[in-house]
């Protein structure tokens, strides 16, 4: 029986892979799960492109600041040491890649590592690229977190991406509700699946080849 992630299976899967000490963008949606489930044990130093650095965890109820808010809208709060400055600031480190990790939600990912996030073909919906394309091309590493399908269920994970693209060949690692895959130069690598999901069920719902490893596991449990 397939068993899929949660998005917060999926977030502290990704924390894993997060060294301590690490410079780190969260992207909107699932990606800002991440923050809440990185252990004790690392120090990570969160970036927002609207010009924050050392960001710390949702304030309070009552306690929000309406002029300290992440590139989400939504309150935060600062740690010691943490700063505030003008959002140019904030994209140089992006560009000067000073950033280790970038963790960003995709509409499709293609199997050389093309990422696209920003606009879909729905023309209702208005495109907002934001910082999107400094993020992909920026990081020393670029994580992707998505279901592994949309809600229709069209592969997300796809040979080439038919969505306008964000940046290409960037994406390092992809992790989804079913599997933890890398980007390889023969294209997806699947290194841990989901409980239940096999070979065979995991390509049937992914628009690309799959290479399955030797050793390929079972995502851990917690």
């Amino acid at each position: 029986m397939i068993r899929p992630l949660s998005p917060t299976d999926v977030a502290r899967r990704v924390a894993r892979d997060i060294p301590d000490g690490s410079y780190v963008n969260l992207g909107i949606g699932l990606p800002t799960l991440v923050a809440d489930v990185v252990g004790p044990d690392k120090e990570i130093v969160y970036h927002s492109e609207n010009g924050i650095l050392g960001m710390g965890p949702a304030p309070t109820p009552g306690e929000e600041d309406p002029e300290l808010i992440n590139a989400g809208k939504q309150p935060v709060t600062l740690l010691p040491g943490g700063s505030f400055f003008h959002h140019t600031d904030a994209f140089v480190m992006m560009r000067g890649g000073h950033l280790d990790v970038s963790v960003l939600g995709a509409f499709q990912v293609s199997e050389t590592g093309d990422l696209a996030n920003w606009a879909t073909d729905e023309a209702a919906l208005p495109p907002a690229v934001g910082g999107a394309m400094d993020l992909a091309v920026g990081a020393k590493r670029v994580l992707v977190v998505t279901t592994h399908t949309t809600r229709d269920g069209r592969p997300k994970l796809l040979a080439h991406c038919t969505y306008p693209l964000t940046a290409a060949a960037v994406v390092d690692r992809v992790y989804t509700d079913l599997a933890v895959l890398d980007v390889g130069p023969e294209g997806f690598v699947v290194r841990e699946v989901a409980p239940g999901v096999t070979p065979d069920a995991l390509q049937a719902v992914t628009g690309a080849r799959l290479t399955f490893p030797s050793d390929l596991a079972v995502v851990p449990p917690g």
